[in-house]
């Protein structure tokens, strides 16, 4: 929320809220740990509001994603989880007939989605598929990267085959750091055939479509920790969202968001959902911004100066960002203190 007057207004951001969708890899937990501060404050949005887990994961089943979070302490039932393959599904269901046979590359989640709504699964292009469906597993090899690229072509020409990744996510956090993600393998058969895969999961709108449609949701509020896939895919949907810097997406990327993938809030960790959360307040000509006590400026067209700490760093970073995106400019035309992204 920007005003162009000087306000110490603030907001709170469950206002107005009837849904919370929450991503898992880097909102909830990273690897096997839990977020600190992310299980108490969930369990606290839940007392009032329906919480969701919307994740781009098509490695396990929503039953088992439900029972890792039940072992964080969070009260979470299947229904509670959406996931990419669901939403792959329902995709699917707009491509090829019920009972069709699809071609799998992936896991037991991504499997047990489609067996559940009545497709036959192979793992071999001589079967003759009708659909290729591809997702991330840990497992993942050559031969099945192979089979879906013998499927999606003819000799060596690309076919017409549907052909629906999952998701696109380039890279997936884990205990030892930033590992390759789903994008990595879709990349390597598009390689080998020429074309491109329908997503369904995020930043695409078939699984925010079906978050929405499951919880009867008309204000839902996603939370994420990447902009290219949980804000960006937000904002495509029509649905508001707020960053945690608690996973991938640091100080850094937020400076740089790209127009579409710019949330509507920033937080350090999820107790700020229940904080006031301060208005930016930009000046006529966009050069200048208060957050709280915090005032940043652009001086001669490339400097981004603080004029004024605040008291919260975060804030420096809300009002550092609201300039850079305020003025149309890509981050590398500024100079930024390191102060604000350290």
């Amino acid at each position: 929320m920007v005003l162009r007057r000087r306000t110490t207004k603030t907001v709170m951001p469950l206002d107005g809220i009837d849904a919370v969708l929450a991503d898992l890899d880097g909102v909830v937990y990273a690897g096997h740990k839990a977020i600190p501060h992310a299980v108490e404050s969930l369990t606290r949005v839940a007392e009032s509001i329906r919480v969701g887990y919307i994740t781009n994961n098509a490695a396990r089943t929503d039953a088992v994603v439900a029972e890792q979070l039940r072992g964080y302490g969070l009260e979470t039932t299947p229904r509670d989880v959406i996931t990419s393959p669901q939403a792959a599904v329902r995709l699917l269901r707009t491509k090829v007939a019920d009972g069709a046979l699809v071609l799998v590359v992936g896991g037991e989640g991504l499997i047990d989605e489609l067996t559940k709504a009545g497709y036959r699964v192979t793992r071999s292009a001589e079967d003759g598929p009708d659909a290729v469906v591809q997702g991330f597993a840990p497992d993942v090899d050559w031969a099945q990267l192979a089979e879906a690229a013998y499927a999606l072509q003819d000799g060596r020409d690309a076919n017409d085959l549907p052909w629906i990744a999952t998701n696109t996510d380039w890279t997936i956090p884990r205990d030892r750091g930033i590992a390759p993600g789903n994008g990595t393998l879709v990349s390597a058969v598009h390689t080998a055939v020429g074309r491109l895969a329908e997503v369904a999961g995020k930043p695409e709108v078939p699984i925010f479509e079906e978050a929405r449609l499951r919880f009867e949701a008309q204000h839902p509020l996603v939370i994420g920790d990447r902009l290219d896939t949980d804000i960006l895919g937000a904002n495509r949907a029509g649905i508001s969202s707020l960053l945690v810097l608690t996973g991938v997406d640091q100080a850094k990327h937020v400076l740089a968001a790209p127009e579409g993938s710019r949330p509507d809030f920033v937080v350090s960790d999820l107790r700020e959902l229940f904080e006031p959360y301060p208005v930016t307040v930009l000046s006529r000509d966009n050069t200048q911004a208060h957050v709280g006590d915090a005032v940043v400026r652009v001086v001669d067209d490339t400097q981004i100066d603080v004029v004024r700490d605040g008291d919260s760093a975060l804030n420096r970073l809300r009002a550092a960002s609201a300039v850079i995106w305020a003025s149309g400019r890509q981050i590398f035309g500024f100079n930024v203190p390191e102060r604000l992204y350290s």
